[in-house]
């Protein structure tokens, strides 16, 4: 499956046994390089994206960030991550950043004909967050918010340590009717931007649409 970019923002996952799934992202994304013709190429696309992420930094910042980077891609396609991009921008004077990913994962078995209900019944039992039954254009999707805590590498902290970092998150899922389930998550560690990144999201979220081999609209059942 390959994401593409389309003009206005507008993005697209092909070949999702026969439903195209397509949103639209905000001005302002950079967005991880997901296709590349062997790792040399994949390496380069990193370093722009790099130069482009960072430009007042050195070089061996530069450097660090895109190996940084390239470490998380074993991790993306193991949570079958298909987008992920990231903002960086001034809230009220404070400089604010927010991830937003892409995963198509594969729907629970037992979910049966309320695929939302029971991914909300199973994410309440989990108590990583706030978890809430929603009705999209797209058809019915389940929210959860909630924070969770990583950490940074001590090569980008000012201290040279690794250090914690808390990330506050709201994740969306979206069951589809080939058995799996679309999974977008916008992440933020800077509290001063949770207003704006979360109406950001919310945009994009309500902007997901569904399409068979056909080009006809769906709406997923349920």
């Amino acid at each position: 499956m390959t994401t593409d970019t389309i003009e206005d923002g507008r993005r697209n996952l092909t070949g999702a046994d026969g439903i195209d799934i397509r949103w639209i992202m905000p001005e302002g994304f950079l967005e991880l390089p997901f296709e590349a013709d062997g790792l040399d190429e994949l390496i380069d696309k990193l370093l722009e994206l790099a130069r482009r992420a960072l430009p007042g930094g050195s070089e061996e910042v530069q450097y660090e960030w895109a190996a940084m980077c390239g470490a998380s891609y074993d991790d993306y396609r193991e949570a079958g991550v298909q987008y992920a991009g990231f903002v960086t921008t001034e809230v009220d004077g404070v400089r604010c950043t927010a991830t937003v990913n892409v995963s198509l994962v594969d729907l629970d078995e037992r979910a049966g004909n309320k695929p939302a209900g029971f991914i909300a019944t199973t994410m309440r039992h989990l108590e990583i967050g706030q978890v809430d039954e929603v009705k999209l254009p797209c058809g019915p999707a389940v929210t959860c918010i909630g924070t969770r805590q990583s950490t940074v590498d001590g090569s980008l902290t000012e201290s040279g340590k690794d250090e914690p970092m808390w990330t506050s998150f709201i994740q969306v899922h979206i069951p589809l009717s080939n058995g799996t389930v679309l999974l977008m998550e916008m992440g933020t560690p800077t509290a001063e931007g949770w207003d704006t990144f979360s109406a950001m999201f919310a945009g994009v979220v309500k902007s997901v649409r569904f399409f068979d081999e056909q080009g006809l609209p769906l709406v997923m059942p349920g």
